[in-house]
């Protein structure tokens, strides 16, 4: 993110990549009906002309009853089809469990031995109610499968540069899908006003290559 920036953060994903895309069409289609809708009040104000035969046109309603449903299934369609890449999921390389804590996270590599650890902010850092202890690594150009879920309140777990965003709730497991297609540090917080300490639940994806992620594996402590 830059300073007084208004759009969108940079996409480190195909899906967010999507979401970018979607949003900049969509709000294409909003200014534009904004616009015209504008206009035509404008001149209704400014014209002192009337027709009698507006009062009782079928035609007309008929008009403004079919244009909006049809501009709603053109948002609706790529909505949708938006909607079911997120929620796909298939073959995923590696699977990581998310918990949230009162006022923390805890990470477990359930595909490996006694992979798990806890990631709490930093009192002190450069980045303000951003940066972690423990940061997670996740492999660059892999499918991960993301499972939440939490030991107390609800949480949410959230990367907006990757387009992920997933409650975390107590005795339920929730999935979503992770594929990056570049490297960096991204940033998230907990989306979910789960207490006091709510804005010190930062989380730090740091995305690897491979070969660098199966060194962090053979090196685990």
């Amino acid at each position: 993110m830059d300073w007084m920036k208004i759009s969108l953060y940079d996409n480190a994903s195909p899906i967010m990549e999507q979401l970018i895309l979607f949003h900049d069409y969509s709000m294409l289609i909003i200014i534009t009906i904004l616009s015209t809708v504008s206009f035509l009040m404008i001149k209704m104000m400014k014209n002192n002309f009337f027709s009698s035969s507006i009062l009782e046109n079928q035609m007309i309603e008929l008009i403004w009853t079919l244009i909006p449903t049809i501009i709603l299934s053109f948002i609706a369609l790529p909505s949708l089809h938006l909607l079911y890449l997120m929620d796909e999921l298939y073959n995923p390389l590696l699977t990581i469990k998310i918990l949230g804590h009162q006022w923390y996270w805890s990470y477990e590599y359930n595909d490996f031995n006694s992979i798990e650890f806890d990631s709490y902010m930093l009192p002190t850092s450069t980045f303000r109610l951003l940066e972690v202890d423990n940061s997670t690594p996740i492999p660059l150009n892999c499918q991960i499968r993301l499972i939440t879920s939490s030991h107390d309140v609800l949480h949410s777990w959230t990367i907006p540069a990757m387009g992920l965003k997933m409650d975390a709730t107590p005795g339920r497991l929730n999935q979503m899908a992770l594929f990056s297609n570049r490297t960096g540090s991204f940033f998230g917080q907990c989306s979910e006003i789960c207490g006091a300490n709510h804005s010190f639940m930062p989380i730090v994806v740091d995305i690897i290559p491979v070969k660098y992620f199966i060194s962090w594996i053979k090196n685990f402590n």
